[in-house]
């Protein structure tokens, strides 16, 4: 996309733009609105979570404008959740958590014309090219493959699955190291 521009946030400068988030997720998941974990409803909650989560930020990406897709997350804790629905056994190592270890990307996305363009991995690589953190983590839906198979050749690594709602659909836990 050639006139794309990408712009870094934190949780004060995400506010300012809540409603458009709101609307490329309603975008992206309208097909899925229906179900409950993918409400738009839900997702604002999740998005406030985040937000109040030491190490948060987001990178949006703008063409004509208008947001095209977005990207955003935050430095896992000690004691964090986000391994709690891990399936898989893993070392104990492998999922101990600093105030500085792990980033958790909780969501890239992006509209439909924007696919297939090189979008995403930019909003990607930009959220991530300052990023402190050792390592990257995120969840990826095990029904799509297609999007697993993108993360891998970005570099990340299946790490196990996992389930991190009880009414969450299996995932596919990754972890890309970052420096």
């Amino acid at each position: 996309m050639e006139d794309l521009r990408i712009e870094c946030r934190d949780a004060a400068g995400l506010a300012e733009i809540r409603s458009e988030l709101l609307s490329v997720y309603a975008d992206v998941y309208a097909d899925r609105l229906d179900e409950e974990l993918h409400s738009v409803d839900r997702f604002n909650e999740r998005l406030g979570w985040n937000t109040e989560v030491p190490g948060f930020g987001a990178a949006v990406g703008y063409a004509a404008g208008t947001p095209v897709g977005f990207a955003y997350g935050c430095t896992l804790q000690p004691g964090t959740r986000w391994w709690s629905g891990l399936r898989t056994p893993v070392p104990d190592d492998a999922v101990a958590e600093t105030d500085s270890r792990t980033f958790a990307l909780s969501e890239l996305m992006v509209i439909e014309r924007a696919r297939g363009t090189g979008v995403a991995k930019q909003i990607h690589d930009e959220l991530l090219r300052t990023r402190p953190e050792e390592r990257v983590t995120l969840l990826v839906e095990r029904a799509h493959s297609r999007v697993r198979a993108r993360y891998e050749e970005w570099g990340y690594q299946w790490l196990g699955e996992a389930m991190p709602f009880p009414d969450a659909p299996l995932y596919d836990a990754m972890v890309l190291p970052l420096h």
